[in-house]
């Protein structure tokens, strides 16, 4: 493609670490519509005949029917999927495919490329985020009153309802799928026209093919068109925000699947066995899920040390920008898709959940609140009264449901016996009636609001 400069073809290194139609090719469909598009543009503003515009689109339809019957002829001495299709196009149509790269580059088409599929896998991951939601969903409003604990520091803390616990994922989710959707929208113009970096000099008609190809405008600074990948950065960092938040139910599936917790159990569909003990039963789908996490933050992680040093305009560094695109979101599809197979088919033990619940003395901080309404005490002076009784209740070897009345009085003595209404599990979940709170009424709502929106 550059003969004219030079007469030497490339050493045999030189063609290794420069080529990479092996992983670029999945760019195929992108560089397709970016080239009849920008085909099309060139006949109506008059840079090309409509013969040779006809004869390109032609050729670029044969193409892609080569490339969906695995016929393409994908080569290594053209370089890149660019070159592979273009070198590709001078065959099927001879001189005529020469005039498709009139007033572009290979950096304005690789940075259209890339951003039409950048946009495409975050449209894919909101539909998908959308599908575990509403798997989510379908447990929480099921299981809106199971009482379970809740944590803080992984020690018993406050009963919750497992509804409750679940839809604690569904906002992360429901967050998860807006930085994706605020990204697409940041993205969505067309770097096309701006050619190696200065624009050019024929009358293009940049918003034209801004237009043909779903973009909102064509990028305002030509320099920038072909330089920058934030978008792609930002892609990765809702993925790798969005996996970090699948890590943390994934593991707590794998913990509460355990015999220890026992809090849930998931078919075979989606557990393995052991080579050696029978008995075994693995959460091996939420443990990859797990894994996957550290792959896609490190996909972050790698572009943005490809990006951090390089200077105003393109540098062939930025052809390493495809590599974590398509693994961080390939990993990050599988991932989707396991946790709403794993939601949709976990059962929740309820009462191993509510006997849980009623352990750690989780229900302290209700009898606190009891005495700060009904003795109008100051709320730290009831947190000194009730750590006295959980105290003594321990030494007893009770819990606080189970405590004596004449206990509780020989520590606070006005105590009286309506203090039990509040102390079951199932008391205090009751009693969480604030907005966002655990009170199945109130989980309920939310899940009734998440289904409306996901209509």
């Amino acid at each position: 493609m550059w003969g004219g400069r030079f007469s030497v073809k490339p050493a045999e290194l030189m063609q290794a670490i420069n080529v990479s139609i092996g992983f670029d090719r999945r760019l195929a469909p992108q560089d397709l519509a970016g080239s009849r598009a920008h085909a099309a543009m060139l006949a109506a503003v008059g840079v090309i005949s409509a013969a040779d515009e006809a004869a390109i689109q032609g050729g670029l339809d044969a193409i892609e029917a080569e490339i969906r019957g695995g016929a393409f002829p994908y080569r290594d001495e053209f370089e890149d999927i660019h070159m592979n299709i273009e070198a590709r196009l001078r065959e099927l149509i001879g001189p005529a495919a020469g005039r498709l790269h009139t007033a572009r580059s290979r950096n304005d088409q690789v940075a259209l490329d890339v951003r039409l599929w950048v946009r495409e896998a975050c449209d894919r991951t909101v539909l998908q985020l959308a599908a575990l939601q509403r798997a989510l969903l379908a447990q929480a409003e099921a299981h809106a009153d199971a009482v379970m604990p809740g944590f803080t520091h992984l020690q018993p803390a406050q009963p919750v309802t497992f509804g409750h616990h679940l839809m604690a994922y569904v906002e992360m989710f429901g967050r998860d799928a807006g930085r994706f959707t605020d990204a697409r929208t940041r993205m969505n113009e067309s770097p096309l026209g701006a050619a190696a970096l200065a624009g050019s000099p024929f009358p293009i008609d940049r918003r034209r093919t801004a237009a043909e190809l779903g973009f909102d405008r064509p990028t305002a600074n030509s320099m920038d068109s072909v330089a920058a990948r934030d978008f792609a950065l930002e892609a990765l960092a809702a993925a790798a925000i969005c996996a970090t938040h699948l890590s943390r139910l994934a593991e707590e599936i794998v913990i509460w699947t355990t015999p220890q917790f026992g809090f849930i159990k998931l078919s075979d569909a989606f557990t393995t066995g052991s080579s050696i003990m029978p008995q075994k039963r693995n959460p091996d789908a939420a443990e990859l899920v797990r894994a996957k996490a550290g792959r896609i933050s490190g996909a972050l992680t790698a572009l943005m040390m490809v990006m951090k040093g390089l200077p105003l305009t393109y540098s062939k560094d930025m052809q390493e920008d495809k590599l974590p695109l398509f693994e961080a979101f390939d990993a990050l599809d599988l991932a989707l898709a396991a946790m709403a197979g794993m939601a949709a088919d976990l059962t929740p033990d309820r009462a191993r959940m509510a006997e849980a619940a009623a352990s750690g003395f989780s229900t302290a901080t209700d009898l606190a609140d009891w005495l700060v309404r009904a003795l109008d005490l100051p709320f730290r002076e009831a947190h000194h009264i009730t750590g006295a009784v959980v105290k003594q209740a321990e030494a007893l070897g009770l819990d606080l449901p189970s405590m004596p009345l004449a206990e509780m009085q020989a520590i606070e003595p006005r105590i009286t016996a309506d203090v039990y209404e509040v102390l079951t599990p199932e008391a205090s979940v009751a009693s969480r009636t604030s907005y966002g709170g655990a009170a199945p009424a109130q989980v309920r709502a939310q899940v009734q609001l998440w289904k409306d929106r996901l209509k």
